[in-house]
């Protein structure tokens, strides 16, 4: 992208869509859905849209995963597809969590994997409306050489998963686990430039 006279933006790359007028904008297709807990709902204006990307955020072992677990049993009751990608622990540990909070019923995929070109292989099989990525600390692409965990691969992942939500409509909710430092992910975060910067967080 190259800065032309006048300051303005000049670049050869091709729009993806349309501008729009605002009144041209049909909201039919935003209406929120329901997540069936009412704090929940409340904290996200009112539920859920298309789209939607929430960083659920907070120290380890506060019940995030508990929380979305509870997310996917209400949503899959309602007979909404859910794919639930854990980085951190096995298909049997999140039955065994599942189980505890009687979620056993509906449409609720689970996958034990890191890799996000593995985890976007089960996108495309399932389509599901609704992914938990638990956590985005542990998603890493074969594309870069980096380590997992490091600023790179968790930006990498996120743009992705990002990409992949507004372009299919899918919701999206990503773990991240805050570090000694009080933020969400690698401490360079803060000045990275990533996109998680303006995403709803749920502590």
């Amino acid at each position: 992208m190259q800065r032309g006279a006048a300051g303005s933006v000049s670049s050869s790359k091709v729009p993806t869509s349309t501008a729009l007028r605002l009144e041209e904008i049909s909201s039919s297709s935003w209406a929120r859905q329901s997540t069936n807990i009412r704090e929940l709902d409340r904290v996200l204006g009112g539920g859920l849209v298309p789209g939607g990307v929430i960083l659920v955020g907070g120290d380890p072992g506060i019940g995030k995963s508990t929380l979305l677990m509870q997310v996917a049993g209400q949503l899959a009751s309602q007979a909404i597809p859910v794919l639930y990608v854990s980085g951190e622990e096995s298909q049997q540990q999140i039955k065994m969590r599942a189980d505890r909070l009687q979620v056993n019923a509906g449409p609720i995929f689970i996958a034990a994997e890191t890799e996000l070109e593995a985890i976007s292989s089960q996108l495309t099989a399932l389509q599901p409306q609704v992914v938990i990525i638990d956590s985005i600390q542990t998603v890493y692409s074969a594309q870069l050489t980096s380590a997992p965990g490091t600023v790179g691969q968790i930006r990498e992942a996120a743009s992705r998963l990002l990409r992949y939500a507004k372009e299919t409509g899918t919701i999206l909710f990503l773990v991240g686990h805050v570090t000694k430092d009080g933020l969400i992910g690698p401490s360079r975060w803060a000045t990275s430039g990533c996109a998680l910067g303006y995403m709803p967080r749920i502590a």
